[in-house]
């Protein structure tokens, strides 16, 4: 074959190879420049949002307002204070808790420029606990003169508990007030399970630890059935009662109403007294201009409650008192780690208890628990410094919508413990749970062997049966878990073994049964608590400061910001999915995580 003549390259001459040289250089500057830029940008932005937030975001109240009480993004008690390392500029501080709803309504009292508030189409996500609190200070704020309307065009049976507080109580001629009674659901996965091939293998001690019961039946046991009734019973008496003092109709006869569905309709609603007018919202508003004695054609001066906060909390009560009292918020599950709003660690319960205990300023601490539980290890390391913060200082509890199983490990050691009615607690049982995948990976193919140089050395494999050995050894942990649980209870509550064991069994309680059986001190909200623990820290002028703060990475602050590269992977899988479902998966993913022995609560209550 002919070859094709190679003819040599040519070589680019010096001044081309320096010209190239120099524009890439050029390029790579320029490139520079405009993503420092870029960045001076973003940076100048959040400065400014920041600096806004914390000076000029202040709204500036008007004569004659009404507060509206838009609580739809109001979930926790504490919305926590940031502090983000090296960037101090961007240091927050929310007050978007209910803690700080609860304390501007209470100023709104005595603000001559407040009127009255106004609850339209309310929306909240509170748990029952957290409602009863706000009831109150509504409750308390009707009694100062000042008027408290409620409009909607249908009110959940959550949402009628608070608005029924209401001086007058609207709905749409088209809506209903959904007032049926309390119910719960579980889920169970046994059939799940034997389908797809993973098995949970379970070891627990307490007859009620009902968190691990779904994996083992598919049906709900007796003993769950009990507790979950006289639960739901005891919630739904405290609800009702608060409901027939302020509507004036017995409670006999509101439980005749729930049977029957007599409010499904806003005619029936208006009969059963449930409600006082029907009529649409502009009508609604005409009736608030009129309280104001505004004409028809002037406006109605409104403000946001959570605005109204930011007002309120420049004025803060007692806010250069010498005294304090530190309240620290355990809120969500009990893990290991650095902590954050939503997640209870010893790391950051340490530094807030430490704070609190060597600030001479502070005369007592307040530790409000509203907790499922987690982490028994975590649990009783957040328990050994409360009692080392108890030499020093009193600490009393109050518990949220939840202080159960480890939440109410951390609490039991308390000088009082105080709860809602409507609280859930106990749950002081222990178990362990460990994901297998034997089943499936036989069926799929996937086989293993294993070579050890000991009996035990393997220990657990999720590719191999639980060995009772193995088992044996966990249940061991799990029986000395449970010792050392109730003999804290019996310790600081002053009972017997005995005593805890027979109302533990991991059983939950309300707070209105907890109170006969001795797990709590006294019904009450934050407020008493704040209370008591000034009277045991001898003190009659204080101020409050809430514990904890965290510490964020910069990364977090791109994700304030709502950048869609910034998004987390919770946020994507919710929003793709729906909340509801994404509460499923979050539950699966949890609990494949968990690690060690757990306290935690039997399972996630849902009233609606």
């Amino acid at each position: 074959m002919n070859e094709i003549p190679k003819h040599p390259q040519r070589q680019p001459s010096a001044s081309a190879v320096f010209f190239k040289n120099v524009l890439s250089t050029v390029v790579g500057i320029f490139v520079f420049c405009f993503l420092f830029f870029f960045l001076i940008i973003i940076f100048g932005v959040i400065a400014a949002a920041a600096g806004s937030s914390n000076k000029e975001g202040v709204v500036t109240v008007e004569d004659n307002s009404v507060i509206e009480l838009d609580l739809s993004e109001v979930t926790n008690d504490y919305s926590g204070k940031f502090k983000y390392k090296d960037f101090a500029m961007f240091d927050s501080e929310p007050k978007e808790g209910l803690v700080d709803v609860i304390r501007a309504i209470d100023a709104a009292k005595t603000d001559d420029k407040i009127k009255g508030i106004t609850i339209t189409n309310s929306n909240i996500a509170l748990g029952m606990a957290q409602s009863k609190a706000l009831r109150d200070e509504l409750d308390a704020f009707k009694k100062s003169g000042k008027f408290i309307v409620a409009y909607s065009e249908g009110y959940s049976q959550k949402d009628y508990y608070l608005n029924s507080v209401a001086d007058t109580i609207y709905l749409n001629p088209v809506g209903e007030v959904d007032f049926k009674g309390l119910s719960s659901e579980v889920m169970f996965y046994k059939d799940l399970q034997d389908k797809t091939g993973v098995k949970m293998e379970v070891i627990r001690h307490g007859k009620y630890k009902s968190a691990v019961e779904p994996f083992l039946s598919n049906e709900m046991s007796p003993a769950n059935r009990e507790q979950l009734t006289v639960l739901l019973n005891s919630v739904w008496s405290s609800i009702v009662t608060d409901i027939s003092k302020s509507r004036k109709i017995p409670v006999d006869s509101l439980n005749s109403i729930a049977d029957r569905l007599g409010a499904r309709t806003p005619e029936l609603a208006k009969s059963a007294k449930l409600i006082d007018k029907i009529a649409y919202q502009d009508q609604y508003e005409s009736a608030i201009k009129k309280a104001l004695k505004l004409k028809k054609d002037e406006e109605i001066t409104t403000v946001s409650i959570l605005d109204y906060v930011q007002s309120a909390s420049l004025k803060a009560e007692n806010a250069g008192a010498a005294d304090e009292i530190a309240i620290i918020y355990a809120q969500g599950e009990i893990r290991s780690g650095e902590g954050d709003v939503n997640v209870v660690t010893e790391e950051g319960m340490r530094k807030a208890l430490k704070e609190a205990r060597e600030d001479e300023s502070v005369k007592a601490i307040v530790l409000r628990v509203d907790s499922p539980g987690g982490s028994a290890l975590t649990s009783e390391l957040i328990w050994r410094d409360i009692e080392l913060t108890k030499k020093v200082k009193p600490v009393v509890v109050s518990m949220g919508n939840v202080a159960a199983s480890g939440g109410y490990y951390i609490a039991c050691n308390a000088s009082r413990i105080f709860a809602e009615e409507g609280t859930i607690t106990g749950s002081i049982g222990v178990f362990g749970m460990l994901p297998n995948f034997t089943e499936l990976s036989n069926r799929i193919g996937i086989h293993t062997e294993e070579v050890s140089t000991h009996k035990n050395a393997s220990g657990y494999s999720v590719f191999s049966p639980l060995k009772n050995e193995t088992r044996a050894f966990i249940q061991e942990g799990v029986e000395k878990t449970y010792g050392t649980f109730i003999s804290r209870v019996a310790a600081g509550r002053k009972l017997t073994t005995a005593q805890v064991d027979s109302i533990g069994q991991g059983r939950v309680w309300s707070g209105r049964e907890a109170i006969k059986i001795g797990l709590v001190d006294e019904i009450g909200g934050l407020d008493a608590a704040i209370k008591h623990a000034a009277k045991l820290g001898k003190t009659t002028d204080y101020a409050v400061h809430d514990y904890p703060e965290f510490e964020k990475d910069f990364s977090k602050i791109f994700g304030a910001l709502g950048l869609p590269f910034a998004q987390s992977k919770e946020e994507f899988i919710k929003e793709e999915v729906g909340a509801e479902n994404y509460r499923v998966i979050e539950r699966i993913r949890r609990t494949t995580q968990m690690k060690g022995t757990q306290v935690l609560m039997p399972y996630e209550i849902n009233i609606r």
